[in-house]
């Protein structure tokens, strides 16, 4: 091919991702180890996730419920039989030297996922999900005298390194996409939805650090190979060089990583030049990928059955084990049963403790109130803080009681919101204590009706404007009103009042 051919090439991508999830359960897959976080290396461990001869691994049945529940949320065929295998690499991190996972007969296979990308509806199919073990995690460190936190780096700049076998024997579950994505934006969509559905199973917890890796393959193919539905040949895929970005640990990462190889390809590819099939490691502080090795293949793990685990019969499992209502679901009977709006119903499903706080509320109180206050009011003030609703969930009594001021006129929305809410967050105190303090008891009618009559009579400027149908008038005569009462009366009573006088 000529430079100048190579060169109007017009390329398409091609992204397939291995989704590492951690299992939430209480103790590791084979052992009684705790997985709770430790504040010291190396203390929860045992001779089975150290490797050490002799010992012998059972199945933590936590695990492999979490991993059934995941395959009806996707979908998947659950076979009735599925087995463990060794997986066989050195490296620090693997004190045992093998990976027990899964191989030819995951616990998930031909699943699917649905998302929304761009208000359009994607599927993506997702070809196994398997159980296997983590292995435990590395620092690379800088000879110094500061906190070893300080001193942790890339490893060309390290001194030496550190392992750390805590994590070893987390219950992972493995979830293997078909390239289905052509653009690094779906990814991080389907990564978020994927995130969603399992936080509502109650298997993962998202607030844990590292409990989602992302490993992603990316090939650039002729445009043209690629259908208008997205479809292409497997025998395209199986002639284009294809490079796998490893350990992304976030969705933004995963987007920005894709982007960046994608578009290092397209360039290697539009200058005449080939793409090498190796694995590469995205560097989150410069937004580059870097190579780290050659693409192993899936012979170099010399893979064989784990002798010392029996084949495991679950197909009556998922039978068995129910799954709670899925976001998607929950957010379609939101617009139903509540009548939200898409974009509000969406907002309150975003996680299922913001869904059942929404309905704790709206059985209490009218179902549009009980949305502005959890949706708008609560949520907008905790992304402004960079703040999560699991950072107040010791609080919904507190918050409960505020939105109840409001449904019973004690208090202004205005000043529930930007003064009562805000104190509530910024400073720890209860409502009644802010109430109180700055003194935000509503105005009687009678004080307000005063104010009224004042603000008409000391701004006859503003009173000609509005019988002259200046539009603005009537907002300068409220905002009169309002500065005289202290915000302490409601801007709907004010207008009203406001008009009834002008217009007798």
């Amino acid at each position: 091919m000529t430079a100048q051919a190579a060169e109007s090439r017009e390329l398409a991508a091609v992204i397939g991702l291995e989704v590492h999830v951690q299992l939430e359960t209480d103790t590791k897959i084979f052992c009684g180890c705790s997985t709770a976080p430790a504040d010291e290396p190396n203390t929860h461990t045992c001779p089975v996730c150290l490797g050490l001869p002799g010992a012998l691994p059972v199945v933590n049945e936590g695990a492999v419920e979490a991993a059934v529940k995941i395959g009806k949320a996707i979908d998947a065929d659950v076979p009735e039989e599925t087995a463990f295998h060794r997986k066989n690499y050195y490296y620090p991190d693997l004190p045992k030297n093998f990976q027990i996972t899964q191989y030819d007969a995951p616990i998930c296979q031909d699943g699917e996922l649905s998302f929304t990308v761009e208000s359009e509806r994607r599927s993506v199919d997702i070809r196994r999900a398997h159980l296997e073990e983590d292995p435990g995690s590395i620092k690379h460190v800088r000879e110094g005298t500061g906190p070893l936190e300080s001193r942790t780096c890339s490893i060309d700049r390290a001194d030496y390194t550190l392992v750390d076998y805590n994590r070893a024997g987390t219950p992972l579950m493995e979830i293997v996409t078909e390239p289905d994505f052509r653009a690094p934006g779906e990814v991080r969509a389907f990564l978020e939805k994927l995130e969603e559905v399992l936080e509502y199973l109650g298997v993962f917890d998202p607030g844990r650090d590292g409990s989602l890796r992302i490993d992603a393959n990316l090939s650039m193919v002729d445009a043209d190979e690629v259908g208008d539905d997205g479809e292409i040949d497997e025998s395209v895929l199986e002639d284009a060089n294809r490079t796998e970005v490893k350990n992304i640990s976030s969705h933004k990462g995963a987007e920005q990583a894709l982007s960046f190889e994608a578009s290092r390809q397209r360039k290697l590819i539009q200058s005449g030049r080939a793409v090498e099939q190796e694995t590469r490691h995205f560097n989150e502080t410069h937004g580059n990928t870097v190579s780290m090795r050659s693409k192993e293949e899936e012979k170099d793990y010399r893979y064989f059955r784990e002798a010392d685990l029996p084949p495991l019969r679950v197909a009556h499992w998922k039978d068995e084990l129910s799954i709670p209502e899925l976001p998607d679901a929950r957010r379609g009977r939101f617009v139903a049963e509540y009548g939200l709006s898409d974009e509000a119903a969406s907002k309150l499903t975003s996680t299922k403790q913001v869904a059942d706080f929404f309905e704790s509320v709206a059985e209490r109180f009218d179902a549009d109130l009980a949305a502005t206050w959890v949706a708008d009011n609560l949520l907008g003030e905790l992304n402004y803080r960079d703040m999560e609703i699991t950072d107040v969930d010791g609080r919904f009594d507190e918050v409960m009681r505020l939105v109840e001021l409001v449904a019973t006129d004690e208090i202004t929305a205005k000043n529930a919101r930007e003064t009562v809410l805000r104190g509530m967050l910024d400073d720890g105190d209860d409502p009644e204590t802010i109430v109180d303090r700055e003194d935000l008891g509503k105005t009687s009618g009678d004080e307000i009706q005063q104010a009224v009559e004042a603000a008409i009579d000391e701004n006859p400027d503003a009173v000609q404007d509005f019988h002259d149908g200046e539009g603005g008038a009537i907002n300068f005569l409220v905002g009169q009103v309002m500065q005289k009462t202290g915000g302490s009366a409601d801007p709907g009573d004010v207008n009203e009042r406001l008009r009834a006088e002008l217009e007798d």
